[in-house]
């Protein structure tokens, strides 16, 4: 495990417990050890926070790749933070390049990582669920692995879109883990973009039913800048 993400584990993740008191539901879905994807919806920057918090063991993120090559000491200090994060990059360019964080995603999976993937894409603008792209389910099926459907609720309201800092809030937030989604009966498939949308609308079905949001059957708008598209 990475340093820093284990310094977290010591440090950060009980003073959000104390702090925030979140409300943590199906913890028996989280796997002790092997290879995972979690797929939750996106309300804030706090999402990972609490996920973090809530699973014992590191969660390779994904992040922006200005974090990986910025200059100076602003740069120095985000490279070292996500390096000992364990944090994945991902290139805004597109193409070839932007598949690289999904390449990097692989291996980390098969050798019985966890890593968190937000279907949606980007943070929700309204507090409603949208569409889920279908990386979620390519990665699971290219990697053999599980996905765990997460639901964050009361996020948004510790840390809205645009305020820096989380508020100290107590009892707002709720994470709540789904039954693991076997895509094993996918894997033969006829046609792997059927099935990548087959199992990605049950992904987001079984996210929807643990937050109790609105669905939206269309892809969320995307942001200029801020979360990595997945």
């Amino acid at each position: 495990m990475p340093v820093l993400y284990t310094v977290g584990l010591w440090t950060v993740a009980p003073a959000i417990k104390l702090g925030w008191r979140p409300t943590i539901e199906g913890a028996e879905h989280i796997p002790a050890d092997g290879g995972a994807i979690f797929a939750g919806n996106h309300l804030s920057v706090a999402d990972e926070l609490f996920l973090g918090s809530a699973v014992g063991r590191h969660i390779s993120f994904w992040a922006k790749e200005d974090y990986f090559v910025g200059t100076g000491l602003s740069g120095l200090f985000f490279r070292t933070l996500m390096g000992g994060l364990g944090a994945i990059p991902v290139h805004r360019s597109g193409g070839r390049a932007a598949l690289s964080a999904f390449d990097a995603a692989i291996p980390v999976l098969q050798e019985g990582g966890l890593v968190a993937v937000y279907p949606e894409g980007t943070r929700s603008p309204d507090g409603r669920l949208y569409r889920g792209r279908t990386g979620v389910a390519r990665l699971a099926l290219a990697a053999d692995v599980p996905i765990i459907p997460v639901g964050m609720i009361g996020t948004e309201k510790v840390q809205p879109i645009g305020q820096a800092l989380p508020s100290l809030k107590p009892g707002q937030v709720t994470v709540k883990f789904g039954k693991p989604i076997e895509v094993g009966a996918w894997k033969d498939a006829e046609s792997a973009s059927t099935a990548a949308r087959e199992i990605t609308d049950t992904v987001m079905m079984a996210i929807q039913q643990l937050t109790g949001q609105e669905y939206v059957s269309r892809y969320a708008p995307k942001r200029s800048s801020g979360d990595a598209e997945q």
